[in-house]
């Protein structure tokens, strides 16, 4: 890599995917692998991962559904070249395009991303409200982690752009932000489906993951939670298995309704 920086490579999907990733700031976990598990795709899907990173969540897309073609967005150059190489290290195919989720639609159209040119996007915004939370003094953990006030809606809006009609966005985000996600979704949404991830049994939820169709209008369904560990501390026995990648969450099953149905 051009800046030397310090690398880990560790194994994620019980050693079915394997990563480098910088041993600092923003690094795969939980969030990435359940997004990956609670996207719907078929083969030859063109999926895009927004604000990849090092591409967690969407080689772990490609190595439960095969011949996806797959885009990775990373605005950070040494991000963007792991993921690069991550993807190559585990034989996936994927187009790694490095540019700010943040950029002009002529930007990503630029890129190959122009308007109604995408199936399916997955993507895990930085979620953590500034004014709530301390920034780390790692830049690139901060940069990856705190949300600003118009962070949903840049996020959303690009991945509304690039979908076409009928394509679905799937999200990950923090639970008790619910309220955003439905405000930024009202505008070309709709047929969400939403599961709530719960840290322990008996806790209230931290995360909340989304499916939304572009330009759909069925109602609104709320599904099973998620939960990680039992009331004891255990890890979940079903969330496991979704961890070491056997399996994929409830929200990936969730048909496409008709546009416009009832």
């Amino acid at each position: 890599m051009s800046d030397a920086i310090a690398i880990s490579e560790d194994a994620v999907l019980g050693g079915r995917l394997r990563l480098r990733q910088p041993t600092s700031g923003h690094r795969a976990g939980h969030d990435a692998i359940l997004l990956a598990a609670a996207t719907a795709a078929r083969p030859g899907d063109r999926a895009v991962d927004l604000g990849a990173g090092v591409g967690t969540a969407g080689l772990a897309l490609a190595r439960r559904v095969e011949g996806l073609a797959l885009v990775l967005v990373e605005r950070e150059p040494q991000l963007a070249e792991l993921a690069r190489d991550n993807a190559h290290a585990n034989a996936l195919q994927a187009d790694v395009i490095m540019l700010d989720v943040a950029a002009e639609a002529a930007a990503f159209a630029a890129a190959g991303l122009g308007p109604d040119s995408v199936d399916v996007v997955l993507m895990n915004p930085p979620f953590h409200d500034a004014a709530r939370h301390r920034a780390s003094p790692d830049a690139a953990r901060a940069s990856a982690h705190l949300a600003t006030s118009t962070t949903l809606e840049l996020w959303t809006h690009a991945a509304r752009r690039m979908l076409r009609s009928g394509g679905v966005l799937t999200m990950i985000w923090r639970a008790d932000g619910l309220g955003e996600v439905l405000a930024a979704l009202a505008r070309g949404f709709g047929s969400l489906a939403l599961q709530p991830v719960h840290g322990q049994a008996g806790k209230p939820a931290i995360r909340i993951l989304v499916r939304a169709v572009k330009g759909g209008r069925a109602p609104t369904q709320i599904l099973p939670a998620v939960v990680l560990n039992e009331a004891a501390g255990m890890p979940s026995k079903d969330v496991v298995r979704v961890l070491e990648g056997q399996g994929a969450l409830a929200l990936a099953s969730v048909s496409t309704p008709v546009l416009g149905a009832p």
